[in-house]
Parts: C-alpha cells; sequence; structure tokens
C-alpha cells in the first residue's frame, strides 16, 4: 500500500493476526463495504458516497470559485485550513506524457463545462509544483484564461524553515506569492 514501509506493514500484519476472527472479519467486511459504497462525485470528482459530495451539495459553498487540484487527498488537505469556501474540481492526477496521461485522461472537459455553466468567476489551480504539476497548470491557465480569471496558488517556505536550506526554486517561488504586510 502506498506511504506503507516494510516495518509498518509488518506492524500492521501483526496487530491483525493477534486479533479474533471476528474482528478481522468485520475489518474485511468494512473494507469491502467501503469499497462497495464510496465512489466519485458526478459533480467534482471527490470522493464520495453519495451521487454529489457534502462540498458540492453545501449551499454555503461559492460556486463561482473552483479550485483545481490533482486528487481526492488534496482536496482534504486543503478543507483541514478551512480557508477555502468555494468548490473544488478534482483532475484524476497530472499530465504526464511519461506515464502515458495526457489532457485526455484527465477530468479537464468537465471543468471546462463547469467554468461556462456556472458563470465561474475565479480557477485556482492547486497543483503540487512537480514538473507534470507545472505542465498541467500551464496547460490549464491557457485553456481556461479566455473564459476566466485563472490563479495558482503561492508556493515558498514552510513555517519553522530556514532561508540557508531552501532551494532557488522554492526561494524565487516565495519571492513572487509575497504580499503586503498589514
Amino acid at each position: 500500500m502506498p506511504g506503507v514501509g516494510p516495518k509498518s506493514a509488518q506492524r500492521l500484519a501483526l496487530h491483525i493476526l493477534k486479533r479474533s476472527p471476528a474482528e478481522v472479519e468485520q475489518l474485511a467486511r468494512s473494507l469491502i463495504e467501503a469499497k462497495q459504497l464510496v465512489g466519485l462525485c458526478e459533480v467534482c470528482f471527490h470522493l464520495s458516497a453519495e451521487p454529489t459530495c457534502d462540498i458540492c451539495r453545501n449551499p454555503q459553498r461559492d460556486p463561482r470559485t473552483i479550485c483545481v487540484v490533482a486528487d481526492s487527498r488534496d482536496v482534504i488537505a486543503l478543507e483541514k485550513t478551512r480557508e477555502f469556501m468555494g468548490k473544488y474540481h478534482v483532475l484524476g492526477g497530472v499530465i504526464s506524457p511519461m506515464d502515458g496521461i495526457g489532457p485526455e485522461q484527465l477530468n479537464i472537459s468537465t471543468l471546462l463545462q463547469r467554468v461556462v455553466a456556472d458563470d465561474v468567476q475565479e480557477v485556482i489551480v492547486a497543483v503540487s509544483p512537480t514538473v507534470e504539476g507545472e505542465t498541467t497548470t500551464l496547460y490549464l491557465g491557457r485553456l481556461i484564461a479566455p473564459l476566466t480569471k485563472v490563479t495558482r496558488i503561492a508556493f515558498g517556505l514552510p513555517m519553522g524553515g530556514d532561508l540557508e536550506y531552501a532551494d532557488e526554486i522554492t526561494l524565487a517561488r516565495a519571492l513572487e506569492g509575497r504580499r503586503e504586510i498589514s
């Protein structure tokens, strides 16, 4: 499983082996049930047990601002900040020619439909600053800019980070994303 190294996997396996057969069966049933019940939101493609996710159904969310992310983990991370009150659109990955992923394999056409249909005022691209992420961001920017305002999240230094240990690209992005102190 992604993110689970050999030691963690061993600890999990030993923990499961110590449990009663009934507890292990309940865990297995829960996993099967989750796989059967959880799908993708028909609107934004975030994980949901309903046809439309809680965020898309929430009338308090601003439908005129859409934050575009690569996958549902990004939605979860952004939601933890409690700062964004718009809606999301999950691409389902990033453009990666080396992996055979082009724009056609991502949820881009539905994003364009939403931008037009919902009179979206701003699309915020929140994709990691990898080579593939930058390619995706530039592609989306060129595609969406004729329709509405396109912005991207700022990148820079983490809290508690030292300038001397930051790479040049991170420092350059931190300078680009600066804002006035008020």
